[in-house]
């Protein structure tokens, strides 16, 4: 009979308003937090420090004060890109050269100082207590998070891409092995294509080529697919839970995974596409073209759902997320909510906070424009919180 690690004590199941979660304890709890953070000439941020709590931490200011930047500046911390912006150039504040970013996670007791600098004209660096990353991909999942916000719509609203960026993401921060397969899927997908181009642009053909590429996409291809499969099999009934308590309705909601992959082998599709893929230069089947499906009583939610709906779908999606990825890492990911009291009704803004007062959240970030409603709503649920009030870029003493 193996024995049990020396950490483990217990599991036992806890329940708080319909939502049923397994708590581990261990004699070394594994934790995450943000303990510190310093922002320089990171978009409206000349120069700005933090030391935050344990807990919930709130930003407030008006529209444009630079809240959801500091959010930014840890979603960089954490996953070497920006929430909100493309190119990471965009993020360097007007008329500077360069931006760094600090933060100091403490996660299992064990102190991290992350570190992101990019400067005009170079690449971008990345670093953990002083050592450089050489590949971006070893950092992702160390300090994972998770983000609630306003622009969240667009993973409803926009094309596919969106949504496979969002499983993606989500994946890959317990699952390094799956981006791993990601890249290199990507990889071969480009140099296909490029063949495809080349074949017409040369007026040749060489299958034997074609065939090293065609190998390589099936294989990283159907390892992606396996697990995006695996995820949402378990994703959908927490998701559907979370969206009955917080949407209150009786319409029944549910995610599909569109894929090619789904009824026929991968091979057989490449060959059959061949032609295809000949004239039009590009590779038209594959996990590439995988799309999710958000749906409301059988039909898309993006056409039948009004905003309040959408919206509860999304928060549903998002708690859903960092549930599964509490229980794939064992411990909570940090949780960041731009602008949720200003953007939802009191009945949403009310579950949420039920859920951070009986503990289902390990750190929080909240940026909001009213000190005083963000003070009070904290306050009646009597969870202990740090404010910062940002105003122009800057925190104020």
């Amino acid at each position: 009979m193996k024995r049990k690690s020396k950490f483990f004590l217990k599991v036992f199941r806890i329940k708080v308003k319909g939502i049923t979660k397994d708590s581990y304890f261990y004699k070394k709890k594994e934790t995450l937090y943000l303990k510190k953070l310093s922002l320089s000439n990171f978009k409206n941020h000349s120069g700005s420090d933090f030391h935050f709590g344990e807990k919930i931490n709130c930003f407030v200011g008006d529209n444009g004060s630079g809240k959801t930047n500091i959010l930014d500046a840890i979603h960089y911390l954490s996953l070497s890109k920006s929430y909100f912006n493309k190119m990471d150039t965009q993020n360097i504040k007007f008329n500077e050269d360069f931006f760094i970013l600090k933060g100091v996670f403490i996660k299992a007791n064990e102190q991290s100082e992350i570190q992101c600098n990019l400067q005009k004209g170079e690449q971008k660096i990345l670093k953990c207590n002083g050592k450089k990353y050489k590949r971006f991909s070893d950092h992702i999942g160390g300090f994972p998070i998770v983000v609630i916000s306003p622009t969240d719509s667009n993973i409803i609203l926009d094309g596919s891409e969106i949504r496979r960026r969002y499983i993606d993401s989500s994946i890959a921060q317990y699952n390094r092995k799956y981006l791993k397969n990601l890249i290199d899927y990507n990889k071969a997908l480009k140099q296909r294509n490029a063949l495809l181009k080349s074949f017409t642009e040369k007026q040749y053909f060489n299958s034997l080529t074609l065939e090293t590429f065609d190998n390589q996409l099936i294989t990283f291809g159907m390892a992606i697919f396996k697990e995006r499969v695996h995820f949402l099999d378990l994703l959908i009934s927490v998701f559907k839970k979370y969206y009955a308590l917080i949407a209150n309705e009786k319409e029944v909601v549910n995610i599909i995974y569109s894929s090619q992959l789904n009824e026929n082998d991968f091979a057989q599709l490449l060959k059959s596409s061949l032609s295809k893929d000949r004239m039009s230069q590009y590779t038209n089947v594959g996990i590439h073209k995988d799309d999710i499906v958000f749906e409301m009583d059988n039909h898309p939610i993006k056409k039948i759902g009004s905003q309040g709906q959408q919206k509860s779908f999304l928060i549903a999606l998002k708690l859903a997320q960092f549930d599964f990825m509490e229980k794939q890492l064992g411990f909570k990911p940090i949780l960041l909510l731009d602008d949720i009291f200003d953007k939802l009704d009191d009945k949403r803004v009310e579950k949420i906070i039920s859920f951070a007062r009986e503990g289902f959240f390990g750190q929080v970030f909240i940026t909001d424009t009213h000190q005083e409603r963000t003070e009070e709503i904290l306050n009646s649920s009597k969870i202990e919180f740090k404010m910062f009030k940002i105003e122009n870029g800057e925190v104020e003493k």
